[in-house]
């Protein structure tokens, strides 16, 4: 009898005795992998190759007007990471969101790889108003991860922490200046997370400013669930700038691009380091009419000139001369300040 039937008659003979096989790793088959389907957001789902427009509430309710954000999805034709954008965390910072609805605009779903999900104004009711804070006068940007028995800050913070950002695998918040401040585009990251250094240097717009954000902010609350989080900041609030909008616009897709989910043309240049960054503010017993004699991204040294404080009563001017040499990266609009304001934002390079 040939060997291959000696063989088959032993195996035959150990499964009639119900005795079990060993069969080589190499040899056995692995099981499929699981389908690309829909994505399940809660309150819709989005079918692969579209995309969608949703809110978190779908009931109506006095206390459901709280979560009536936006919630925007798009899901690949072919599987990929979970990339989300939030914007509009503060109500007045308004640049934000057009840069996350011209982001969604531009996604062709069928195109891309992977899930792409937005929150475009996450303080819906501060965007409509263009507030600061939400509704129970609290900053939304220190309540994250949230809680469901908290305030409504909190609660809002707590919906969009569990239904997106425990499912993404990257993560741009987007932001401008606050309180009649502007910035020059820059990101924000923690340089310590690998994953949040090279998501924020695959931006390619601005420069890079170091640091992991404040407790209950959630870029900081984000990485430490695992996420790779960094915040982008341009502009001034209460307005629309047609360049930062763009510029955000084409950072987040240079970021999508990078990751191989969605192909875009064009350089994809590197964000410049910052060492280190601090304010000057106006000194004690300076306060008055601040204007300015600097713009954003101007080079400064030592003794530079940069603004002047009059005070209106004595007519005496001060002049605001920089104590380092750097990049102007945010500054004050020209307006009435007080002892203590920072007013200039100084940047310093590698």
């Amino acid at each position: 009898m040939r060997t291959p039937a000696i063989v088959a008659l032993v195996l035959a003979f150990l499964t009639l005795l119900a005795i079990p096989i060993a069969v080589p790793a190499s040899a056995a088959t692995s099981p499929a992998a699981a389908p690309w389907g829909p994505l399940d957001l809660g309150s819709g789902s989005v079918e692969p190759g579209s995309k969608r427009k949703f809110t978190f509430e779908s009931s109506r309710s006095f206390e459901s007007s709280f979560l009536d954000s936006a919630l925007w999805a798009a899901q690949g034709a072919t599987p990929g990471p979970t990339f989300c954008v939030v914007a509009g965390i503060h109500g007045d910072e308004i640049n934000s969101f057009e840069i996350a609805r011209r982001t969604f605009q531009a996604i062709a779903p069928q195109q891309l790889k992977g899930s792409l999900i937005l929150v475009p104004a996450a303080n819906a009711m501060g965007f409509r108003t263009m507030n600061r804070y939400m509704p129970d006068r609290r900053d939304l940007n220190r309540a994250f991860p949230g809680s469901v028995k908290g305030s409504v800050a909190s609660i809002v913070a707590n919906a969009i922490f569990e239904r997106v950002i425990r499912r993404c695998d990257y993560l741009i918040d987007l932001h401008t200046g606050s309180n009649f401040r502007t910035n020059m585009p820059q990101i924000r990251v923690d340089m310590n997370d690998a994953k949040s250094l090279a998501l924020a240097e695959s931006f390619g717009v601005g420069v890079m400013v170091d640091g992991a954000g404040p407790d209950g902010s959630l870029r900081r609350e984000a990485v430490k669930a695992g996420v790779a989080a960094i915040i982008y900041e341009s502009g001034p609030p209460y307005v629309f700038l047609e360049r930062e909008i763009e510029n955000g616009n084409r950072g987040v897709l240079n970021a999508m691009d990078h990751l191989g989910m969605y192909a875009t043309p064009g350089e994809k240049p590197k964000v410049q380091k910052l060492v280190r960054s601090s304010w000057i503010r106006v000194p004690r017993g300076r306060g008055g009419i601040f204007l300015t004699q600097v713009k954003l991204g101007d080079r400064v040294q030592v003794g530079d000139v940069l603004g002047t404080v009059t005070d209106p009563v004595t007519d005496i001017d001060h002049q605001i001369r920089s104590d380092r040499a750097g990049i102007v990266i945010g500054a004050a609009l020209p307006a009435v300040v007080l002892s203590g304001y920072g007013i200039f934002h100084i940047g310093e390079l590698e």
